[in-house]
């Protein structure tokens, strides 16, 4: 190491990571009004063209399901089957807009994980 370089971390290093610091904490302090946001929201998925609907919050905690009198005089194999692949649609539906939801967060910023 040669006199005056120091540890090779420059005033331009140093705003560059006083900004990144600035970005960071923006972003923690949106995520947690997005986790509020989507504690909120109510996601649907559904199956046999409505028959059954599953509701999840954004945060993909069940909320409720709601069966049609129609889809009950399928049997409960085929209500099952039903229940199953709403709760997949609305499980995807709730990833997709955590997703979105954290890219509009992020939008623009290289950080690692995300």
């Amino acid at each position: 190491m040669s006199k005056g370089q120091g540890f090779g971390f420059s005033l331009g290093k140093m705003k560059e990571l006083t900004e990144a610091f600035k970005k960071a904490q923006q972003v923690q302090e949106g995520a947690k009004k997005l986790q509020e946001e989507l504690d909120q929201m109510e996601i649907e998925g559904q199956a046999g063209g409505g028959l059954v609907k599953v509701i999840l919050s954004g945060n993909q905690e069940p909320r409720r399901v709601e069966i049609s009198p129609d889809a009950l005089g399928e049997g409960a194999d085929v209500v099952s089957e039903l229940v199953t692949a709403a709760m997949k649609d609305a499980y995807n539906n709730s990833t997709a807009t955590m997703r979105e939801r954290m890219e509009e967060l992020t939008g623009g910023l290289n950080l690692p994980g995300l």
